[in-house]
């Protein structure tokens, strides 16, 4: 359960542009705490859900696939039990088996499970997590990616892992979401 400082606008008095996103949250995760508290700016929810997700995750030129891997292992990384939920069937949807999900979960994905592609993707977004402070995009890595995407196509991922992390990260903080057990980011207080 989320413990937010923010005021947390009801369902009922969500606007009509709005509701909709609560819905899907809401069937996802059961916590639409992220819809509510984000109704008090609707431009930055805007700018979240439509801006960022339709036109760039859900859009651009990286086939999905990479998306929801990328997008799975940063919220199994960070351990945000909200995320998980809605980024477990975001995978399946996207073509991985269950076997996948649990092996990026146990940490432990090789191939054949994963295809090159599937690892360059992997150790990118390790680069990319927040518990990684020093992170790079070696000259090994980039030529691994480079195998299987264009520079923009990287660029693009690294776009879409940023903003989620960065997304992830302004989430806990305002605890808007729910987080897991292990969850590298809980506050002094409670650790």
């Amino acid at each position: 359960m989320t413990q937010t400082l923010f005021t947390c606008t009801p369902r009922s008095e969500l606007p009509a542009s709005i509701a909709p996103a609560w819905d899907i949250l809401k069937k996802l995760t059961d916590e639409p705490t992220f819809i509510e508290v984000f109704a008090q700016a609707p431009h930055l929810l805007n700018l979240v859900m439509n801006e960022f997700y339709v036109k760039v995750f859900f859009g651009g030129e990286v086939p999905q696939r990479y998306k929801q891997l990328a997008r799975l292992r940063l919220s199994l990384v960070h351990g945000c039990r909200t995320c998980n939920k809605q980024n477990v069937p975001g995978a399946l949807e996207a073509g991985f088996a269950q076997t996948q999900i649990d092996v990026l979960a146990a940490n432990t994905p090789s191939p054949p499970l994963f295809s090159e592609a599937d690892l360059a993707v992997i150790e990118y977004t390790d680069q990319m997590v927040l518990t990684n402070m020093h992170g790079e995009i070696s000259t090994e890595l980039f030529q691994r990616l480079r195998r299987h995407f264009s520079e923009a196509q990287i660029l693009e991922l690294g776009v879409v892992m940023a903003i989620i992390g960065g997304m992830a990260k302004l989430s806990f903080l305002l605890e808007v979401v729910e987080k897991e057990t292990w969850c590298p980011f809980t506050p002094r207080s409670a650790a």
